[in-house]
């Protein structure tokens, strides 16, 4: 009867198993013969023809530190494929393995750590409890989309006035960053319209109210998505200096302008402002609706307990790190000096992300344990059906749709948006209001 491995395993935190593996002394013995054998046949040993030394002078030669490490590279791998196997467990990484003991004659002890897919503790969404936050159509809301509306037809005319929200203002402006100007950012005579969104909060704050020749500065903290990577996260100086200023007139709102702005379909401005009313209830009802699902995600996330190993952080980190190289490549970039502008180290970077990757995928396991349960998993029928609904949206898609049914990575992840999608919407249905 042929002695069989000892496996005792036991639950670890951060999704992590131990298995503690005894090796049958006839186990290890049959290893270091396959060894040595192995190692005889390949021997170049003066005085002996190629493959035939005495396995004894091999193994003097050798050394039992070798030896015991050419036995634990052929042994280790297959103890733990078998353990793993014995046990049902499947690894999300190569396991870590420590060798106790190894020795002829005896049994083998070996301590192995793996990281699990974590178990999800999925709280129940009919208790959960998330307030609805209606998004309410104002006057104001409605006249400020009628203004954007028209503004590309506008007049825009000099005037001798200072500078007031709205207009175009013709500046000269200066950064300064670490004591020095930063002369890729100076800009003479530039025009820019003093409205956030355009210009950064700070100037739109001290610009208006400045005539012409006066110069304001204002102390700005620059953003991470700014796009000149050597200001990205820092402080610094930017002075601004008025050469003119223009103002923005719009039409006015009349049956005329409505017929222009609409191919004749509103005939009158009163039937104009109802349409465009009309328009703004629906992205006000889709934008209370991402609301609701991110509020209802975030409550069932926050009652449902999981812990995320750390191996499957690390993998996330290491693929938000390679798609962050390949968007600074695609600009001309490379990541060591986009790092370096940071003032930051690959593994600074990479625990500053951490956080917010174990965040990601603590959403991500939560939706899919929700998923499973629903039995919210799309079929390949529903996958490419769903392909095919969203290139008949999209034109781009529609020119690829051939190639993506034939791509696995393709169809991967239209199942996951569409899984998503599922999801989402079996949580609104189910989670009281």
């Amino acid at each position: 009867m042929v002695a069989e491995l000892s496996v005792v395993t036991e639950r670890l935190p951060k999704s992590q198993v131990g298995m503690s593996i005894e090796v049958p002394a006839e186990m290890v013995d049959a290893t270091y013969n396959r060894v040595l054998n192995r190692l005889a046949s390949r021997a170049r040993i003066e005085g002996f023809r190629p493959g035939r030394a005495p396995r004894e002078l091999v193994e003097a030669r050798l050394g039992p530190a070798a030896l015991r490490e050419e036995v634990v590279e052929t042994m280790v791998p297959e103890v733990v494929r078998q353990a793993l196997e014995r046990e049902s467990i499947d690894p999300i990484d190569n396991p870590d393995v420590e060798v106790l003991e190894l020795e002829r004659g005896r049994p083998a002890k070996l301590k192995a750590t793996i990281s699990v897919m974590p178990e999800v503790t999925l709280a129940d969404p009919k208790s959960l409890h998330v307030e609805a936050s209606p998004v309410e159509v104002t006057d104001e809301m409605l006249e400020r989309r009628l203004e954007d509306l028209r503004e590309p037809m506008a007049e825009i005319t000099p005037v001798e006035r200072e500078v007031r929200l709205g207009d175009i203002a013709v500046i000269d402006i200066e950064v300064e960053a670490d004591g020095a100007l930063v002369d890729s950012e100076t800009q003479k005579s530039t025009e820019a319209e003093v409205k956030e969104g355009v210009l950064l909060p700070e100037l739109v704050a001290v610009l208006p109210g400045t005539f012409v020749g006066e110069t304001r500065e204002a102390k700005v903290t620059f953003p991470e998505s700014y796009s000149n990577p050597q200001l990205t996260g820092k402080e610094g100086t930017i002075r601004v200096t008025v050469r003119g200023v223009k103002e923005k007139v719009l039409p006015a709102l009349d049956d005329a302008l409505a017929k222009s702005l609409t191919n004749g379909k509103q005939e009158t401005a009163e039937a104009y402002r109802q349409a465009v009313r009309e328009e703004l209830e629906e992205s006000a009802e889709a934008v209370e609706k991402i609301g609701r699902e991110q509020a209802v995600v975030k409550a069932l996330v926050d009652a449902s307990a999981v812990d995320v190993p750390d191996s499957l952080v690390d993998r996330e980190l290491t693929s938000e790190l390679e798609s962050l190289e390949r968007t600074l490549n695609r600009q001309g970039l490379k990541l060591d000096r986009y790092l370096q502008y940071l003032g930051k180290t690959v593994d600074e970077w990479m625990a500053g992300q951490r956080p917010e990757a174990e965040a990601r995928l603590k959403v991500d396991l939560v939706l899919g344990e929700l998923a499973r349960r629903e039995g919210l998993e799309p079929s390949d029928e529903d996958v490419l059906k769903f392909l095919q609904e969203q290139a008949d949206q999209d034109e781009e898609l529609k020119g690829q749709i051939g190639e993506l049914k034939k791509s696995a990575a393709a169809r991967r992840y239209f199942a996951s948006r569409l899984r998503r999608r599922r999801v989402l919407d079996r949580l609104l249905d189910i989670t009281p209001s």
